[in-house]
């Protein structure tokens, strides 16, 4: 995939997603709660500002949106999911067809796969003169007081799965993640037609807008191991990408902030949290709401997680749909291909570092 390097060099094969923490980050923040010496290690920053927002080691418990996506009443859940797009940005599903067992079968080949030995683990890690940003990687301690470990690779379109990024151990892995990827597409297909009659549009027209069948998924297994210090897994950011699907783990630290606060988010077992990212907050023109969103660390458990990125093809141009906008509602953001739109991030980041 095409993207820019960190050293703001345009790069025929890397992906935004390539600078994650928890997810692909955009317009990270310092924050008061952790001032890590370097931001500039696989994390995409924008607007280099010290967070504005009030940030304890803790927040509130405000309950995100949970919807039930059995529900029979279709009407009624594309109202929920538009109420939690344009309020929260972020909401969890239930009943949403993907097996709870297949889910279980996922985070335990994650799981397996960082308890192997270091040596194991390096068979997936990119060869040092490779220019792809797909693998396994670790934290570096000399510009990260802590971070985690991640592991990171597309999973569809078919034509740009590259399985040496893959683990060949635990044996089961490629089997169970390419049974996710179709469940987990099915999903994504299902909620952007929710989305996308929400905006009085056809339900195809998300899913068209960010490529159909040529839209990149990338799946990230993030691992921290746990920590004495005060610090986030992953500092405050929204999502490069169109929408992402996210599956934690049931140790607590996800976070999210709304209304002046953050917010733990206390995760229903089985379910997929859903976060609104940034071209789905251009596409809508600004109704659906990017969730600027954190990690924090545990000081007794490891936290693990496995977000699903959907992003548009890079040479796709984004932004706000021509239905969507007037001489009443004139367009909110330009429209660029998803590329220039990432250069140009890396490049805000770059000028504020």
């Amino acid at each position: 995939m095409n993207g820019t390097t960190m050293n703001g060099k345009k790069d025929q094969h890397t992906s935004p997603q390539s600078l994650l923490t928890e997810t692909n980050t955009i317009n990270l923040k310092k924050d008061q709660y952790t001032s890590p010496p370097s931001l500039l290690t696989e994390t995409n920053t924008i607007n280099g500002k010290k967070d504005q927002h009030t940030s304890p080691p803790s927040s509130l418990t405000e309950k995100l949106p949970v919807i039930d996506l059995s529900d029979p009443n279709e009407e009624l859940i594309t109202n929920q999911l538009v109420k939690a797009s344009e309020e929260w940005g972020i909401f969890q599903v239930v009943n949403h067809g993907i097996p709870a067992e297949l889910m279980q079968q996922l985070q335990d080949s994650g799981r397996k796969f960082f308890e192997l030995p270091v040596s194991e683990k390096e068979t997936v890690r990119k060869p040092a003169d490779s220019t792809d940003m797909e693998g396994y990687f670790t934290k570096d301690p000399k510009n990260f007081k802590a971070w985690g470990d991640h592991l990171l690779h597309k999973i569809s379109p078919p034509s740009s799965v590259n399985y040496r990024y893959w683990p060949k151990n635990p044996s089961d892995y490629r089997e169970v993640t390419e049974e996710y990827t179709r469940n987990v597409k099915k999903l994504t297909e299902k909620i952007n037609g929710y989305l996308s009659k929400g905006l009085g549009l056809r339900r195809e027209a998300l899913t068209e807008g960010i490529g159909g069948d040529t839209a990149v998924y990338l799946l990230r297994v993030n691992y921290y191991p746990p920590t004495s210090d005060s610090v986030l897994g992953a500092p405050p950011h929204t999502d490069f990408c169109a929408i992402t699907l996210f599956i934690p783990d049931e140790v607590p630290g996800f976070q999210v902030f709304k209304d002046d606060h953050w917010i733990d988010v206390e995760y229903t077992k089985s379910s997929v949290l859903v976060l609104i990212g940034d071209q789905f907050m251009r596409m809508s023109n600004g109704r659906y709401k990017n969730v600027l969103h954190r990690s924090v660390q545990n000081k007794e458990k490891t936290r693990m997680s496995w977000p699903i990125f959907v992003e548009p093809n890079h040479s796709l141009v984004i932004g706000p749909l021509p239905e969507l906008t007037g001489d009443k509602n004139p367009p909110k953001f330009e429209s660029s291909t998803f590329k220039e739109y990432v250069h140009q991030m890396v490049q805000n980041l770059l000028r504020a570092s």
